[in-house]
């Protein structure tokens, strides 16, 4: 007999999970807009009253829950991020990231693996003692735009060895769309075979062939709790042309349309997970609104379709039914609930 149950089928799988959202960290470096202060701050603004919307209604929002993350890819903008904490203005999370595969490494960064890993340990140890913690990134699990194929176990190595440095979590990042839902599940399993604690693992995944929600499906699966997402499926390698010039960014893209390299959709991804009755905190309906606001901001179409589509209606759409079902029901001596012949 088939077992019904999903989470029989997959005892790890979580109740409840958190999806951060990272569209003014990842999303907009990407753009070649110029996006104003202002906008980014109502963006940041209206996406944690989204995710506190029923707390706050009760209590207001504590912002000792929130918890505000930086890129700093290089040990000088580690060094900003620490002198702006000390003014009270700096991020409580800071993020640097190494690749398995070093020519991506190499283009992300402008340096080698070995030297890349004393900086970060060095940065870590700055962090450590100005109380912001260090999220260590792992990129090239599923495989790299430049060197190709990669191998999962090399990305285990990495994990274990942020740790030992002092990382306080790992984001596991497919920067480029390379993993299937098969590897996803393998590679989260064989993560979580090794170091447990769920509270120490973030999937981020980019959407680049339309498969990624299969890869959000299989990291469930194997039981990841925290997810990253950004309003829209923005999102990329920084940009290299900024309005009407060109700019440094990292250099040439390295893929060949700009338009489909973002991060998963937050809006896709909530109605997701909201729909498997998963707990995540969000109110779907005012992040549906904001991914229509974000279009008008960034002046283009994006990448939702739930944010066009809507959360599925238990109750339907009952202002497209064809009239006269009932009259002809009626007339034909059936019961209004009848489906088959007498």
């Amino acid at each position: 007999m088939t077992e019904y149950d999903y989470w029989k089928i997959f005892p790890r799988m979580p109740r409840k999970v958190t999806i951060g959202d990272i569209t003014i960290r990842d999303g907009f470096q990407h753009l070649e807009k110029f996006i104003s202060t202002e906008a980014k701050i109502t963006y940041l603004e209206e996406l944690i009253f989204a995710n506190f919307i029923s707390r706050a209604a009760k209590k207001g929002i504590n912002m000792d829950d929130v918890v505000l993350t930086a890129i700093t890819i290089r040990e000088p903008s580690v060094d900003r991020a620490i002198a702006l904490k000390k003014r009270g203005i700096g991020p409580d999370r800071v993020l640097m990231m190494v690749s398995t595969e070093e020519e991506h490494h190499f283009a992300n960064s402008g340096t080698s693996l070995p030297n890349y890993w004393k900086e970060a340990e060095r940065s870590i140890k700055k962090c450590s003692d100005a109380g912001i913690k260090m999220c260590g990134t792992v990129s090239t699990i599923w495989g790299s735009p430049i060197g190709g194929a990669t191998d999962l176990k090399d990305a285990v190595e990495f994990t274990k060895y942020w740790l030992s440095i002092g990382a306080s979590d790992i984001e596991h990042a497919d920067h480029d769309g390379s993993a299937s839902a098969a590897d996803v599940y393998r590679y989260f399993s064989m993560i979580l075979d090794e170091i447990p604690d769920t509270s120490l693992h973030v999937a981020h995944f980019h959407e680049t062939k339309r498969v990624a929600a299969a890869s959000v499906l299989a990291a469930l699966q194997a039981g990841i709790c925290h997810f990253e997402a950004t309003l829209g499926g923005l999102g990329g390698q920084p940009a290299n042309f900024l309005g009407d010039r060109p700019i440094k960014g990292t250099g040439d893209y390295y893929y060949d349309d700009a338009r489909y390299v973002g991060l998963i959709c937050l809006e896709d991804t909530l109605v997701q997970i909201d729909e498997m009755g998963i707990e995540h905190g969000y109110d779907v309906d005012r992040i549906l609104w904001l991914g229509k606001q974000m279009e008008k901001t960034v002046g283009t179409r994006l990448r939702s379709e739930a944010m066009i589509n809507g959360r599925t209606l238990k109750e339907g759409h009952m202002q497209y039914a064809r009239p006269g079902l009932a009259k002809i029901k009626k007339k034909l001596s059936e019961s209004p609930n009848q489906s088959f012949p007498e």
